[in-house]
């Protein structure tokens, strides 16, 4: 074919087939770091340039900073771009759209961002659930890759932060991991940025000095700086009256080594009072402030914000895309059960949701960088690159070619999202899932990538699996137990023991065989911390719930205790009644209209508000969390699982159709995380004298509810918190619900016809 003929083709969108198996790559000058890096990468794929059948030669054009642009005649295929960082970029696309060693064109491709401002946040710190056991090299080709996918800033955690000062796993002292991150960043063209988080107890005077005398010992070790950031607050406590002349001292120090640096503000963590207080501090519109950033624990959203600057700074956002729950973006209505086991820092690739929450919360705003703990939200980090870079790629298809070499990979990551919909037990696309995971064949060259989805999927199937049986298990148990007063206390307690005691399926332990070997592979070979005593990681909080991947699922630990404590008891007509007690823990007996919060499966009457789209920050809407323990320790699934309400929106539960005429007894499982705030609570409006405060957790609460409350056959439960608090926001957790009909109080009564 001519070249007049094949520019014909290119011309009319027909796809073009570049074979990369032998290429020769040319550049120099601000594109040498781009053609080494593209080199490199198609090395290991397995090109050769022997023969040289194509060439890649970079050339520099007039464009914009960030834009590139990809021809092709006949067997050689240019980038043009003005810069070290557009070239990466073109390299970038050409590997995202390359089939192994098969790049496809079906035009000229002219590309430049849509967000100024696309990075991501690396932390080398003992509470990170990967980065602390990488090496230096490790790192670099981390920030490779993210420059590969469109990243202009690297934001680079201070190594003075709210953590422990080193990690045993870590191969290089964090100053020079640091260092090393910096320069690797600088080379590619990117910035170098800085989250510097203020710690101490600043006074104006000497506090501030000393304040100011770290930041340059600190600054002094960077070979670039391009812009750093303060939290206000998360962590940090310091007030706007404290916080504005600490940072302006600060800004001093910082343009004194970096005199075109940045410097950005949050409002994290601030309450209602010193949130008005730091727009006060802005309205002095300070000269040295460049941007704001928004972030977790901040209770206004990024209109809001933008709203209140009303463009007198631009926003940027800083969005938590590693946390599942007790986060930013908590996964709505998310299994308890999952919630439990996998946790707050699990392999959780959200490409719908991450969708709906960047186009909800980055309209107005400069662009974004991304909070990370590590390469457990490696899909998140990379969808909001390419969100940012311009929002219309086929995000899956290119992460399969870059990462994974099986353009099948591209279905994994919305399959996973589905695994996490509704209630494990019926979720029967947890084993379409890994049925298709174990079908992808990566090539040679893939790395850990494909591993850390497997891992998700396999750890999904084992919770499927596992929570069938204890479920059954535990049904047999308790229906036992409900026929104490047929079979007497003994036999009764001994058949429920024997349910309980069947074991786990044949099929749980090969998955977690299955399961272990990933972990140990994940550990080696990315430095994924999944297990506290197996790989070090700092908590099980922090990524490693492969510890929890075998806990018991059901109520065995708790009701074992409770018959051993029935058993006790003087009379076998006490022991009968506390055993069929036992039996009936939603109050079937009563007619108890029951909630078990937290479950989304059992919560009839919570009301819940908007959720998605609408809503991504659920600030408006219940959330279903968990608490920090577990089954084995004696708690009951219910007691654990809990509903909450941010800031203050409050947590209602809504009743119709109850008999008018009747009393009511509310009964409710105040439990949740391990600390706790005041809360009240209203029954259609009135106040209902419930404890201000939990003594202990969790506290079971026990109150009347007069007739005249339901006299209009409805009822609205409200539990509110103190207004104006900021941090989380959280602390409005209840677990379970009982209302309880009275005996009657009237001849008119009428049998109870209450609905969810």
């Amino acid at each position: 074919m001519s070249v007049a003929a094949a520019l014909t083709l290119l011309a009319a969108g027909a796809t073009q087939t570049v074979p990369l198996q032998s290429v020769c790559i040319t550049g120099s000058g601000t594109a040498k770091p781009a053609a080494d890096l593209l080199r490199r990468r198609l090395v290991e794929r397995g090109a050769t340039d022997r023969g040289c059948a194509t060439h890649i030669a970079f050339q520099p054009a007039s464009l914009s900073k960030e834009a590139f642009r990809i021809d092709r005649r006949a067997a050689t295929v240019t980038i043009r771009a003005a810069s070290t960082r557009g070239f990466v970029y073109g390299a970038g696309w050409l590997l995202r759209h390359s089939d192994n060693l098969a790049l496809s064109l079906t035009a000229p491709v002219n590309e430049k961002p849509a967000q100024a401002i696309r990075g991501t946040q690396i932390g080398y710190r003992f509470k990170n659930n990967s980065y602390d056991a990488w090496i230096p090299a490790m790192l670099k080709r981390r920030i490779e890759d993210f420059a590969l996918w469109g990243a202009n800033r690297i934001q680079i955690i201070s190594p003075r932060s709210d953590d422990a000062p080193t990690s045993p796993l870590m191969p290089v002292p964090p100053e020079q991991a640091v260092r090393d991150m910096a320069q690797a960043t600088h080379d590619l063209g990117l910035d170098v940025a800085i989250f510097y988080p203020l710690l101490g107890d600043y006074d104006g005077g000497a506090a501030d000095d000393a304040e100011a005398r770290n930041l340059d010992t600190f600054l002094k070790t960077l070979p670039a700086l391009d812009a750093l950031y303060f939290p206000g607050g998360d962590p940090g406590h310091t007030s706007p009256d404290r916080l504005f002349p600490l940072v302006e001292r600060l800004s001093r120090t910082l343009h004194t080594r970096f005199p075109k640096a940045e410097l950005l503000l949050s409002t994290q963590g601030f309450d209602a009072r010193d949130l008005d207080a730091f727009y006060g501090e802005l309205g002095h519109r300070p000269k040295w402030l460049t941007a704001i950033f928004v972030g977790p624990q901040t209770r206004e959203s990024a209109a809001s914000h933008l709203r209140r600057l009303a463009g007198r700074y631009p926003l940027e956002l800083y969005p938590d895309t590693a946390h599942a729950m007790q986060a930013q973006f908590p996964i709505p209505d998310w299994s308890h059960v999952f919630a439990l086991t996998q946790g707050r820092e699990p392999v959780n690739p959200r490409p719908s949701a991450e969708a709906t929450i960047f186009a909800h919360i980055t309209p107005g705003t400069r662009g974004a960088i991304s909070y990370s703990e590590g390469i457990n939200d490696d899909w998140n980090v990379h969808q909001w690159l390419a969100m940012g870079w311009d929002g219309q790629a086929d995000i899956a298809r290119d992460y399969a070619n870059f990462y994974i070499g099986d353009p099948a990979f591209a279905a994994i990551p919305a399959m996973l999202e589905t695994n996490w919909q509704g209630d494990p037990a019926s979720n029967s696309g947890i084993d379409r899932t890994l049925s298709a995971i174990d079908a992808i064949r990566p090539a040679p060259w893939a790395d850990w990538h494909i591993d850390l989805y497997r891992y998700r999927a396999v750890y999904d199937a084992l919770i499927r699996e596992r929570l069938t049986r204890a479920r059954a298990n535990q049904a047999e148990a308790l229906y036992t137990l409900r026929q104490t007063p047929a079979i007497g206390a003994e036999p009764a307690v001994a058949a429920a023991r024997f349910a309980y005691a069947r074991p786990d399926s044949i099929r749980s332990a090969d998955l977690y065989r299955q399961l272990t070997a990933l972990a140990d592979r994940l550990r080696q070979n990315a430095g994924m911390q999944l297990s506290v005593e197996r790989h070090g990681a700092s908590s099980w909080r922090r990524g490693a719930n492969f510890d929890r991947a075998m806990i018991d699922l059901n109520d065995r630990v708790a009701v074992e205790r409770d018959m051993t404590a029935a058993l006790t008891l003087p009379t076998e007509a006490e022991r009968v009644a506390a055993l069929y007690a036992l039996g009936d823990r939603w109050g079937m007996a009563d007619f108890a209209l029951y909630d078990d919060l937290g479950d989304p499966a059992n919560e009839p009457h919570l009301v819940r508000g908007p959720g998605y789209p609408t809503d991504p920050q659920l600030w408006h809407t219940a959330i279903d969390g968990v608490g920090e323990h577990t089954p084995n320790e004696g708690w009951r699934m219910a007691e654990l699982s809990y509903a909450e309400a941010l800031f203050e929106q409050p947590l209602t539960l809504h009743y119709e159709g109850l008999e008018k005429g009747r009393a009511y007894r509310l009964r409710y499982t105040w439990a949740g995380e391990d600390y706790s705030l005041p809360l009240t609570l209203t029954a259609n409006g009135t106040a209902l004298p419930a404890p201000p405060a939990r003594t202990t957790n969790p506290q079971r609460v026990e109150l009347p509810i007069p007739p005249s409350l339901t006299a209009s056959g409805t009822l609205d439960l409200v539990w509110s918190r103190p207004p104006g608090m900021g941090g989380s926001g959280r602390g409005r957790q209840i677990a379970e619900v009982w209302l309880i009909p009275e005996s009657s109080t009237s001849p008119e009564s009428q049998p109870s016809k209450a609905k969810p």
